[in-house]
């Protein structure tokens, strides 16, 4: 599948990311967003990369890019606050590139708090979340048909701390026995996952 680099302005000053497209009439465009910047996350994190791949693989164009501060983009880390507007722009730039199609926002930690605040203004079609940040940001509430992946090892992100936050919205969790909070030698099993929430799926 083909890919390319690319630079866009924002708020900030220049994001700095890379567009994956899939080798069939794109069906979708997925925005996928990296792991905290403080503890060395970029957009070349594996859960990262094996997000953009699968979803690319499923007929959709996959974004990633690293958050102000991060590689190539400009600025400085912003406790998701600026983060959040770095999606939108992003997010800006692919509607521009690409057309408006159906949207996904992903992301793994860190950037899974960043996508569920901006779903909040971008009301995706999906919303996929890979041991999103809960008990260390303050998670908001996400739309029903939310994939939530989370390793019942994870020693980041307590698992109580994940229940806690899903069980008010009565949010399935799809549980990963074993799995870490980086899911070690598990990224087959995110893969597996995405693919099969999204197979026959409405986008």
């Amino acid at each position: 599948m083909a890919q390319f680099k690319f630079n866009i302005p924002a708020p900030a000053g220049t994001l700095h990311g890379v567009v994956h497209m899939p080798d069939s009439e794109p069906r979708a465009l997925a925005i996928v967003a990296h792991p905290l910047p403080t503890m060395g996350g970029s957009m070349d994190n594996k859960i990262v990369t094996t997000l953009v791949k699968t979803f690319a693989e499923l007929g959709f164009i996959a974004v990633r890019f690293n958050f102000r501060g991060v590689g190539e983009s400009s600025g400085s880390f912003d406790e998701g606050n600026g983060e959040m507007q770095d999606v939108l722009a992003v997010t800006d730039y692919a509607y521009g590139e690409f057309g408006k199609l159906p949207l996904i926002l992903s992301g793994f930690s860190f950037g899974g708090y960043v996508q569920a605040r901006a779903a909040e203004k971008l009301l995706p079609s999906h919303l996929v979340l890979v041991a999103p940040a809960v008990g260390r940001f303050a998670m908001p509430p996400v739309p029903a048909g939310t994939l939530v992946i989370h390793g019942d090892k994870d020693e980041v992100v307590a698992l109580p701390d994940i229940i806690a936050w899903a069980q008010p919205q009565q949010l399935p969790i799809v549980l990963v026995p074993e799995a870490t909070h980086y899911f070690h030698g598990m990224l087959h099993v995110i893969k597996s996952v995405v693919t099969r929430h999204f197979t026959g799926c409405q986008l």
